[in-house]
């Protein structure tokens, strides 16, 4: 049957007779000798191969666009620490250096300067703040919670982040605008004062919320088991079926896109503050950061596969060809050009957190914190020994022999470090 069937023999040359009847016979015979021609429908197949091709080149172009934008943030990040100190300090010079300056001697000051001082006195009052936050009660506040309220709370923080992000740089422009704003014009504003004081308020209370991230992280790398982490990084998949069905315009891509460049460059700094803290516990052991490195190794890998599906499958459900990438980054290379003018319109730091959402001051406030708690003023246990017949015995504050945890802890050699704590050993 099959021999006749694939040299073309008719059904009748079998001997069976052809009553013009549908059968079996004739069923498989049609099915088996069906041809087509692709070649019909060329535009489609092409349309479809392009998409493919789109699809093989986002994660190079935006893995591009991302690096491009990380140092655009590094850069607004690290201006808080270099530049805007000197642009401040000039300002302040130039403040007390003109003469019968007082209250009002805004009026002597660029905008920009004016600015800069804004700028450098929140930077100065929520440093002070932060001095009155104990992060190891919050660390072990948060460590003796369930991995259910953890990973709430993990979620419930990145919500708080970005309406925190998109709202504060409202309050920031607000003061900018309100204390360089002509006196000629009619006053349609509650003052400068109230202004500032919300502004302070804001940078301290998002340095906060980035504290609590940082522990809630802390608090998945030094748990015994890794489930609380692997929920965590699980986490980043449900972005992926929030977004992919979703319809785009390039316009609404390019939104995406600076979010994601603000959100792991904002995961990659609470990384390298979790693997200090943890390293410093530690007394700098690099051997420690054998055992950090794969967690971290895979929050990172868990962030940049989640990015690329997202977007892949964006540019393939709207499309949009991968060359948008570019455009982006074009984008961002102007804005960067066009804000180092003389004459610009708003400074660098700004344009970048307008344009991606991410604000220097609340992180810098956060970093320089811990770097003054971890170098300059560390809180340390005192332990007193002596060799030969000496005893040996050592204090511990009250707050900690009073904590429920401090039998598992061991002087944070061994599991979840204390972060407050630090040994120093005398010898006579």
């Amino acid at each position: 049957f099959l021999f006749l069937a694939l040299n073309g023999t008719s059904v009748c040359g079998t001997g069976i007779e052809d009553t013009g009847e549908p059968s079996l016979l004739r069923f498989m015979c049609a099915e088996l000798t069906r041809g087509y021609f692709l070649e019909h429908n060329e535009a489609k197949y092409m349309e479809r191969r392009e998409k493919v091709y789109t699809c093989m080149r986002v994660p190079k172009e935006l893995e591009k666009l991302m690096l491009f934008g990380f140092f655009l943030c590094l850069d607004a990040f690290l201006y808080v620490f270099t530049l805007l100190p000197l642009r401040t300090l000039l300002a302040l010079l130039r403040l007390l250096t003109v003469p019968c300056c007082g209250l009002g001697s805004s009026r002597f000051l660029q905008p920009a300067q004016v600015c800069d001082l804004l700028k450098g006195l929140i930077m100065v009052l929520c440093c002070s703040m932060m001095h009155y936050i104990d992060y190891a009660m919050m660390y072990h506040l948060i460590r003796g919670q369930s991995i259910i309220k953890l990973y709430i709370i993990y979620n419930m923080l990145e919500v708080a982040d970005r309406l925190f992000s998109s709202f504060g740089q409202d309050i920031l422009d607000a003061l900018y605008w309100t204390a360089t704003e002509p006196k000629s014009r009619k006053r349609a504003h509650i003052g400068v004062i109230p202004h500032f004081i919300m502004a302070v308020f804001y940078v301290f209370l998002h340095a906060i919320l980035i504290m609590v991230q940082a522990s809630t992280l802390n608090v998945a790398f030094n748990s015994h088991n890794k489930s609380l982490l692997t929920i965590m990084m699980s986490n980043n998949f449900v972005e992926i079926k929030g977004s992919v069905f979703k319809k785009f315009e390039k316009n609404n891509l390019f939104q995406m896109s600076n979010s994601d460049i603000k959100e792991r460059f904002t995961n990659y700094a609470l990384l390298l503050i979790v693997c200090l803290r943890n390293m410093e516990q530690f007394s700098w052991n690099p051997d420690h950061l054998w055992v950090l490195l794969p967690d971290a190794f895979m929050v990172v890998t868990s962030e940049v596969t989640v990015d690329i599906v997202k977007h892949a499958f964006i540019t393939k459900f709207n499309d949009i060809t991968a060359d948008v990438y570019r455009e982006y980054k074009a984008s961002l290379a102007f804005e960067l050009v066009s804000s180092r003018q003389q004459n610009a319109y708003t400074d660098y730091s700004d344009s970048v957190a307008r344009r991606m959402g991410f604000i220097p001051l609340p992180l810098a406030v956060l970093v320089r914190h811990f770097i003054q708690s971890r170098v300059l003023s560390p809180l340390s246990v005192c332990c007193s020994s002596t060799w030969g017949n000496s005893d040996h015995s050592f204090t511990a504050p009250p707050t900690l022999t009073e904590d429920t945890a401090w039998d598992h802890t061991h002087l944070g050699f061994f599991s979840p470090p204390v972060p407050f704590m630090q040994i120093t050993v005398k010898c006579k």
